[in-house]
C-alpha cells in the first residue's frame, strides 16, 4: 500500500451513508461508513472489518462498473471509487482484500485469480459489521427477543441476525441501531468506530435496506452451495436465551405425516442434495414423488434458505395446473421430506431426446402453459430462475408442469431488484452474467432459450469445438458467447417464430419481449405477439386445449418415460453416522412439517 497522497484532495460527493461489501478469503463482510474518508481512515475500515493486524500488509481491489478489479492504494484512487458509486447510483461498493502486495507491480496478489471476481460463483459466507459485533443471519425459535425492540425474532424463515461472537440477538431492521460494543472484539480506533454506525438512523427502527440474504448458487456441475464446512456455534449456561438450544424432534402432530404413512416405490432421480422416489400413500393409494434431503447436507445458514425456499413456493404452487404442487412435509432426526405431486410423463429433456425438435405449434401450445406459470410466480414476487427443459414435466395427459424451486427468489414486486449470480449455464441471462441487479427478466429470457431448444432442435449457444477443454474454460466461453454473439435463427423458422425469439432473446431487458411495466402489460405483449395470437389463453388455463402428445403408459406406475440409471436403483437410505447426527442443530428445522389442507382425506382432519 502507497500512504496517502500529500495533494489529494478528499472529496464528497453527497452520499449520508455507503454500504461496502468486503471479501476477505472465505468471508463477505457488510459495513457501513460515512464518506468523506480519507485513505488512512478507508484502511482503518478495511483492517477492522477483515481484523487484519496494524502492521500487515494488504492489497484493496474494488469492482469498477464493467466488472474489473482497480487497487485502491491513493486517495486519488479513493476518490475515484466513490465518484463512481456515486454517480453510478450503485447500492454498495465491492471490496476484494488480499493479505500483502503484488511482488511487482500488475501481478496478481497472493489468491488473486480471475474467477474471484464472478459474482456469487463461489460461496461467501456474509457477515455484518457493527460496533464489532459480527452479525450473520440465522434462525430462531418462539423465545428469541431482539435486543433492541424487544419483539421476537423467531420462524423457519431468516427474519434474524446474530453475533457470532457475543450471540446478541436482533431483527434484520434492526442491527444497525446496536450502539453497544461487542465484549468479544477489540474495540478500532475511534475514526472508524464513528463511521461504521450511520448518525442517520439513530434512535429510529425502520427498514434497513439491506440485500437480502440470498442463496448464492454454483452454476458448474449444478452444485448449490454444498463445499464449506458447517460450523455450529451454541451458547450454553443461563445467558442461552437467544433460542438456539438443541432440540428433540417429536412425533407428527394430529393430522401430520410420517414416512410410515407411504409405501417406497421406486428411485426416480437424483441430485447433489436430493434422492427423488416414487411413493404410495396408504391412507389414499394415490402416488406422489417424494424428494429426500439428509439433513448434514442443509445445515448450513444459506442452504437452509433454500429449503425454506422451495417450500414456500411448493405451498404457493399447490393447485396451480402447470406447477407441481405440495402434498406435505415432514422430517426425521437425519433427513427432510417433500411430498409433492407425481408427474408420470419425465422431462421435456427426456421428450425432446426423443423427438429431437418439435413442431412449432407443439413449442407453441407447451410455452404457453409454461407463461402462464412463470406469470403467476411473477404475480407472487417470485423469480423462476431454473427453467430449463429438465425442469418442465409432463403430465398423464400431456400438460407441462414446472418443478424445483430451489432457485427462486421470493419477495420481488414493483421495481425491486436482486443480484445473486446463480442458474444453469446454459440458461443465464446476460444480465446476471454483467453482475447487474434484475428482476423477472431473466425468467423470459431463459423461456426464448427454452423454446430455441425445442424448435431448432439445439442450444442457440452451442460451443464447437471445446469438447477437450477444462470444465471452467468451457464455461467462461459459454459466457462470452451469451454476452457478445449474435443469436443466429435458423431459416427453417417461420417469420413468427424467429421474431418471439428474438423478442425473448433481446440482451437489453428493458427491451425484452414480457419485461414491460406493470406486469400486467409485459404478459398482455406477450399475448399480443404474432406467434402467440392463435392461443386462447382462456382455454389454455382451463387445460381445455388438447396437448400435441400424450404419453403412453402400460399402468399407473409405469416408468418407461424416467431414465433407468434411477429407476434401477435400490430404494434404500445410507446408514446414519452417529457422529453426524449429533452435530445437526435441530431448531434450525422448527415448522417445517406441513399438510396441504385441500389434500387432506377425512380422517386426517380430525
Amino acid at each position: 500500500m502507497r500512504a496517502s497522497d500529500s495533494n489529494a484532495q478528499v472529496l464528497f460527493y453527497g452520499s449520508t451513508e455507503v454500504k461496502l461489501k468486503i471479501a476477505f478469503k472465505d468471508d463477505v463482510m457488510i459495513m457501513y461508513t460515512q464518506p468523506p474518508l480519507t485513505l488512512d481512515q478507508f484502511h482503518d475500515v478495511v483492517r477492522s472489518a477483515c481484523q487484519l493486524e496494524v502492521k500487515m500488509p494488504f492489497t484493496v481491489k474494488w469492482i469498477d462498473e464493467e466488472g474489473d478489479p482497480c487497487t485502491i492504494s491513493s486517495q486519488l484512487e479513493l476518490n475515484e471509487a466513490f465518484r463512481l458509486y456515486e454517480m453510478n447510483r450503485d447500492s454498495e461498493i465491492f471490496l476484494h482484500v488480499f493479505p500483502g502486495v503484488p511482488a511487482q507491480p500488475g501481478l496478481p496478489c497472493t489468491g488473486e485469480d480471475k474467477y474471484v471476481y464472478r459474482r456469487g460463483a463461489r460461496r461467501w459466507k456474509k457477515f455484518y459489521r457493527i460496533h464489532g459485533h459480527l452479525f450473520a443471519a440465522k434462525r430462531f425459535n418462539r423465545r428469541a427477543m431482539c435486543t433492541i425492540c424487544r419483539d421476537r425474532v423467531w420462524g423457519l424463515g431468516r427474519q434474524g441476525f446474530r453475533c457470532v461472537t457475543c450471540k446478541l440477538a436482533v431483527h434484520k431492521k434492526c442491527h444497525k441501531l446496536v450502539q453497544m460494543d461487542c465484549p468479544g472484539y477489540p474495540l478500532p480506533p475511534d475514526s472508524v468506530v464513528s463511521s461504521l454506525v450511520p448518525s442517520s438512523v439513530e434512535g429510529t427502527v425502520g427498514s434497513s435496506g439491506l440485500d437480502n440474504y440470498e442463496r448464492h448458487a454454483y452454476v458448474n456441475a449444478g452444485l448449490v452451495d454444498g463445499e464449506n464446512p458447517v460450523v455450529t456455534l451454541r451458547l450454553h449456561g443461563p445467558a442461552d436465551n437467544d433460542g438456539t438450544e438443541e432440540t428433540v424432534v417429536s412425533a407428527p402432530r394430529s393430522g401430520g405425516v410420517s414416512l410410515d404413512d407411504f409405501n417406497l416405490l421406486k428411485v426416480i432421480g437424483r441430485g447433489s442434495y436430493a434422492k427423488v422416489l416414487q411413493v404410495e400413500y396408504k391412507k389414499t393409494n394415490q402416488l406422489y414423488a417424494m424428494k429426500v434431503i439428509k439433513k448434514t447436507m442443509v445445515t448450513d445458514e444459506e442452504d437452509i434458505d433454500w429449503v425454506q425456499t422451495e417450500k414456500h413456493v411448493f405451498e404457493t404452487a399447490s393447485n396451480h395446473p402447470f406447477l407441481v404442487g405440495l402434498h406435505s412435509c415432514f422430517q426425521t432426526v437425519s433427513r427432510l421430506f417433500f411430498v409433492i405431486e407425481f408427474v408420470p410423463g419425465g422431462d421435456l429433456m427426456f421428450h425432446m431426446q426423443l423427438k429431437r425438435r418439435l413442431p412449432e405449434e407443439h413449442a407453441r401450445f407447451y410455452s404457453a402453459e409454461i407463461i402462464l406459470a412463470l406469470y403467476f410466480l411473477h404475480s407472487q414476487g417470485i423469480i423462476y430462475r431454473d427453467l430449463k427443459l429438465d425442469n418442465v414435466l409432463i403430465d398423464a395427459d400431456g400438460h407441462i408442469k414446472l418443478t424445483d424451486y430451489g432457485m427462486c427468489k421470493e419477495g420481488i414486486s414493483g421495481s425491486d431488484t436482486t443480484s445473486t449470480f446463480c442458474g444453469t449455464p446454459n440458461y443465464i441471462a446476460p444480465e446476471i452474467l454483467r453482475g447487474e441487479e434484475y428482476s423477472f427478466s431473466v425468467d423470459w429470457w431463459a423461456l426464448g432459450v427454452l423454446m430455441y431448444e425445442m424448435m431448432a432442435g439445439r442450444s442457440p449457444f452451442d460451443i464447437i469445438g471445446m469438447a477437450n477443454a477444462p470444465d471452467q474454460q468451457t464455461e467462461d466461453y459459454l459466457f462470452q458467447i451469451i454476452l457478445e454473439k449474435t443469436i443466429r435463427i435458423p431459416r427453417s423458422l417461420s417469420v413468427k417464430a424467429a421474431s418471439v425469439l428474438k423478442g425473448f432473446l433481446n440482451k437489453n431487458p428493458a427491451e425484452r419481449l414480457g419485461c414491460a411495466q406493470p406486469l400486467q402489460l409485459g404478459f398482455e405483449d406477450i399475448k399480443n405477439h404474432p406467434f402467440f395470437r392463435t392461443v386462447e389463453w382462456d382455454l389454455v388455463e382451463a387445460k381445455q386445449v388438447v396437448p400435441p402428445h400424450r404419453p403412453f403408459f402400460n399402468d399407473e406406475r409405469d416408468l418407461g418415460h424416467f431414465d433407468r440409471q434411477f429407476t434401477d436403483e435400490p430404494v434404500l437410505f445410507t446408514p446414519d453416522e452417529p457422529g453426524q447426527l449429533a452435530k445437526i442443530d435441530q431448531s434450525e428445522f422448527d415448522g417445517f412439517e406441513y399438510v396441504n389442507p385441500f389434500l387432506m382425506t377425512p380422517s386426517d382432519a380430525v
